[in-house]
């Protein structure tokens, strides 16, 4: 066993020590995540930008010659197509401005005020959960309004709808709605007469190759047969207890040619339509009602059921002549000019 030194140690010489070791290299650590943006700046950023959002403008002009007055309608955008502002007047020949009309809309509350009047008519809508809807219209001057509720049940096609008027005048009118159609019973008040309730109701269902239909409307029973194949549709009818029997038939003659005719039984008066389309922009109508004595024909220039954005330089004519049977010279040619602009 070895034991200590006696020898003193010399404090004047340094003592040399082993040289450590380099630590190793630091490990590579992750750059740090940015902090989470505060919502007051994220919103503020949301609400600024659709302050700053230019609202789109257009206007519409329509000049219809049988009335001689042009209609004009002023709309725009607000808060990235959020809600929508429309000024809508007619303008007629003496060029009087006359039935203004000031509409705000957005998807749960639109705002109807007519300036004349001095009165405005709002209306709101809501949902409660992803299967029930509230409705709520009421007329600021009249102090009148409207509240229905619409409730869809689990099994699709199937809903109920219930709307009352307030103040409160009678019993709120119901609605049932079915796949094969719907059901409404409302209470009704006539002269001298008291409260009664009234049933209404459709009811379709598919019958060979065809679709039958039944509406029931004020005692009075309409049954209806829609027979189509790929070219041709026979549409018979039957009113009870009138028995006022009438049918229409319609044949596509070509991909854009399209003839219809119509036959009332119980008057002895029939009608016919020729159509033919070309390209959707440009549609050429012809037809004759026995009932007037008056032969006509049509032309549209432009989608006649679209809007005016999509018709060739955002523009939608028609020219129509009209021929009575009776008195050819009092022939009138008519024409109607919708036009849009889009200004910003």
């Amino acid at each position: 066993m070895l034991e200590p030194s006696s020898q003193k140690p010399n404090f004047l010489i340094p003592q040399v020590s082993p040289t450590p070791a380099a630590p190793p290299p630091p490990m590579a650590q992750p750059p740090p995540s940015p902090p989470p943006p505060s919502l007051v700046r994220t919103y503020s950023g949301k609400l600024l930008s659709l302050l700053s959002e230019r609202p789109s403008l257009r206007a519409t002009s329509e000049f219809d010659s049988d009335s001689r007055v042009f209609f004009h309608k002023v709309s725009c955008k607000l808060f990235d197509n959020l809600a929508s502002l429309k000024l809508s007047f007619i303008n007629d020949s003496k060029r009087e401005i006359s039935e203004p009309q000031l509409m705000l809309t957005s998807k749960y509350l639109s705002i109807h005020y007519d300036p004349d009047e001095q009165n405005a008519l709002i209306r709101t809508s809501f949902d409660v959960g992803p299967m029930l809807n509230f409705n709520v219209a009421h007329d600021l001057k009249a102090q009148q309004g409207e509240v229905s509720m619409y409730a869809s049940l689990p099994s699709p096609g199937f809903g109920v709808q219930v709307s009352s008027s307030f103040p409160y005048s009678g019993l709120p009118r119901a609605t049932i709605r079915f796949p094969m159609g719907e059901v409404t019973l409302e209470e009704r008040e006539e002269a001298d007469v008291l409260r009664t309730l009234s049933v209404k109701g459709i009811l379709r269902g598919q019958i060979l190759n065809g679709v039958c239909s039944a509406h029931y409307v004020d005692e009075e029973l309409k049954l209806r047969y829609i027979y189509k194949d790929q070219a041709m549709s026979f549409i018979p009818s039957i009113s009870i207890p009138s028995n006022a029997v009438s049918f229409a038939f319609k044949r596509r003659l070509s991909p854009s040619d399209k003839l219809s005719y119509w036959y009332k039984l119980y008057s002895n008066n029939w009608s016919a339509v020729y159509k033919h389309t070309y390209k959707k922009s440009f549609k050429l109508k012809a037809g004759y009602d026995s009932e007037v004595r008056l032969g006509w024909a049509s032309i549209w220039v432009g989608d006649k059921n679209g809007r005016a954005r999509t018709a060739p330089m955002k523009m939608k004519v028609q020219f129509m002549l009209q021929v009575p049977q009776d008195d050819i010279k009092s022939s009138t040619l008519m024409f109607r000019v919708k036009k849009r602009w889009d200004i910003l």
